[in-house]
């Protein structure tokens, strides 16, 4: 491993990645995750600190940004909304750049999707979407990297996604376009994902074989997937919502019928935490075509070489 010194890059949308960078931090993850289940840590960012920046907590994003920091040698500070409030008594701006004096990299796990981009601009060093409201881009390369561990290279195959048109449908639509391969978003009316992005990532789908459609009904969606994924239909800072949203999805729950209507060797993956009962059956969460476990453990790998390639160590 050697450390370079190139202009800093960011990961805040899949637009921030080329397909050919995603293979090979999917080549790295491989490496790491083997080296790790070998009880092997590689301590390629001894000395460097990730600040960690929480507006909306998380187990699986606190856990496995830190974690994974400590196994590459590394250490994590938590930051929460008590500790720094973005763009409240100092501005983004201002945060952006003290942090940089600090730290070596910025992950934000926040609301508005401007916070993360506003934070990239001002800071000096690389900065980490570990979620907003409009995309999720780590979650996505966690679930990528899961489906090509289990079936191979997802080029050509069909991705359902069941439910709401929101941050991860957003990511998976970018990963779509990017990497080429078909996806079909089920969701009810007025939860579409944005009109926007989409349009764009259909044509950008055209010169990799790839496209993405949006439909009303689950089992359209379903029918021959090589993968079906769901997520939450009140995520947080939605609560308000949530009588309205449980009416509006009460169709699009992934029970086995609509597994059924998949391939047979079709895998199932949710990004966690899942509310059984509602989006999944416990039969289809607890099932074996479940990999929601290897997924969850995937993303401790998937950031270990994110970390690794935003702060330097070629890959």
């Amino acid at each position: 491993m050697t450390t370079t010194h190139s202009t800093k890059r960011d990961l805040l949308t899949f637009d921030d990645l080329s397909a050919q960078e995603i293979r090979r931090l999917f080549q790295r993850t491989a490496h790491l995750k083997k080296a790790r289940n070998a009880g092997r840590n590689e301590p390629t960012l001894q000395g460097r600190t990730l600040g960690m920046i929480f507006e909306k907590p998380s187990t699986r994003t606190r856990v496995s940004f830190e974690t994974g920091m400590f196994q590459l040698g590394g250490q994590a500070l938590f930051l929460s909304s008590q500790e720094i409030q973005l763009g409240r008594g100092e501005t983004l701006s201002d945060s952006a750049r003290v942090l940089s004096r600090y730290v070596d990299g910025i992950m934000v796990r926040t609301f508005g999707h401007d916070k993360v981009t506003t934070m990239a601009q001002y800071a000096t060093v690389p900065v980490i979407n570990g979620l907003s409201d409009d995309f999720h881009p780590c979650q996505v390369l966690a679930d990528l990297f899961t489906f090509e561990e289990h079936r191979g290279a997802l080029d050509g195959k069909k991705v359902a996604w069941i439910g709401d048109g929101n941050n991860m449908a957003n990511s998976w639509i970018q990963a779509a376009a990017k990497l080429g391969f078909h996806l079909v978003v089920a969701c009810p009316i007025h939860y579409e994902p944005d009109d926007a992005l989409l349009a764009r990532a259909q044509q950008e789908a055209i010169a990799t074989g790839g496209s993405i459609q949006v439909v009303r009904a689950p089992i359209d969606a379903a029918i021959d997937a090589d993968l079906i994924c769901t997520d939450t239909w009140t995520s947080m800072g939605q609560e308000s919502e949530q009588l309205r949203r449980q009416r509006a999805f009460a169709d699009y729950c992934v029970d086995q019928a609509l597994m059924y209507a998949a391939r047979p060797e079709a895998l199932f993956m949710h990004c966690l935490p899942a509310h059984r009962g509602e989006e999944v059956t416990d039969e289809v969460l607890d099932g074996p075509q479940s990999v929601v476990w290897d997924e969850a453990e995937n993303r401790l790998h998937v950031q270990k070489a994110i970390l690794e390639w935003l702060m330097g160590v070629a890959i």
